[in-house]
């Protein structure tokens, strides 16, 4: 499915993301002492920094999973592919938690519970076909939201209207 296919988009701040996953961090301090973090990578790499840090965790590793693929040649669209393992890690997850992002159709969020299925899945945002699959989330967006986080987009200089800016939509 591409983005195109969504009804509307959502714009994740840095501010916004560092202070949801201060929050998360704060509910994951108060359910016990962890072994480590199992980041899944991409997404979850940066929330996983920052749960790390807030929590005083120093055995960080990744497991590494692909589920979309890029669009047609200069197209920033993503399309769902085939989930893929590119990296697993050992055990079964017990005393670990497991950090990613969002959780959106759960297609990825399955993969990794099977794997690691006594580990705490904790992940920033939570769309509802995924958010079942997960023990914790800070918020939850509608499913047909597509999100964009900070990592990407880039920031710009915008024109003010009077000096000939425009707005996303342009005139009309």
């Amino acid at each position: 499915m591409a983005r195109s296919n969504y009804d509307d988009e959502i714009i994740v701040s840095w501010i916004e993301l560092h202070r949801d996953a201060r929050y998360l961090s704060e509910y994951l301090h108060a359910k016990g002492n962890w072994k480590g973090i199992i980041a899944v990578t991409r997404g979850g790499l940066i929330p996983a920094a920052l749960v790390a840090r807030e929590l005083d965790i120093r055995l960080v590793d990744t497991i590494c999973v692909t589920s979309y693929a890029k669009g047609a040649a200069g197209d920033a669209d993503q399309v769902r592919s085939e989930v893929k393992l590119l990296k697993g890690v050992e055990g079964d997850g017990d005393g670990y938690l497991l950090i990613d992002d969002l959780v959106d159709s759960g297609r990825t969020a399955q993969m990794v519970r099977q794997l690691l299925p006594k580990a705490h899945f904790a992940t920033l945002y939570a769309k509802p076909a995924g958010r079942p699959i997960v023990d914790t989330c800070v918020k939850e967006f509608k499913q047909n939201k597509w999100i964009f986080f900070p990592w990407d987009i880039e920031y710009k200089f915008a024109l003010p209207i009077k000096d000939g800016g425009r707005t996303a939509a342009g005139p009309g």
